[in-house]
């Protein structure tokens, strides 16, 4: 079976929303390499949202003029969206009908591991429906305030497994974790 990674940019305060405001300038040789190493293992991105929320994703810059637009332009892309009917990105999918059935059918088929990026829905959609292998999170030192967070509102508790954690010397924290089992 195929694993799912969620890969997120978080302040301490937990907001994920518009990393690109607030994370560039703790961008070094660490992060990069966390980054890249999150995706390295997929042979398929995981998408969410909007078109402008998939272009956002798509387009997000690694530090200074690289984009994933250039880097994944022939990797496999599965879209989960309540609002596009269909997808003209290259080597594009969307994924149709209930949502656990269709990431269910994901994860059952041929090929390697599923990063996915971006969506703070989707990655607690994937904890909750108990689809989501790992949460591979960067948390940089500072308190944005106000903004999305990873979890909003009323919902049940989650129990992670701490599989790695290593602290950066911009204060920068790679943690991994997996559900508890």
């Amino acid at each position: 079976m195929r694993k799912i990674i969620g890969n997120l940019f978080m302040a301490i305060d937990g907001v994920v929303e518009s990393p690109e405001k607030w994370s560039l300038s703790y961008w070094n040789d660490d992060i990069a390499n966390v980054v890249m190493g999150g995706m390295q293992g997929a042979d398929a991105l995981l998408l969410a949202g909007s078109v402008r929320g998939i272009r956002r994703g798509l387009a997000r810059p690694y530090g200074r003029g690289r984009s994933r637009c250039g880097l994944h332009a022939n990797v496999k892309k599965y879209v989960v969206s309540r609002t596009l009917t269909k997808v003209g990105w290259n080597n594009s999918t969307l994924l149709e009908g209930e949502l656990a059935g269709s990431v269910r059918e994901l994860k059952e088929s041929a090929g390697g591991e599923i990063a996915m990026s971006g969506s703070s829905t989707l990655v607690r959609s994937l904890l909750d429906l108990k689809l989501l292998d790992e949460l591979n999170l960067l948390v940089y030192p500072v308190i944005v305030g106000r903004g999305k967070r990873l979890a909003e509102g009323d919902g049940d508790q989650l129990r992670l497994e701490l599989i790695k954690s290593t602290a950066f010397h911009n204060g920068v924290v790679h943690q991994l974790y997996r559900p508890a089992s």
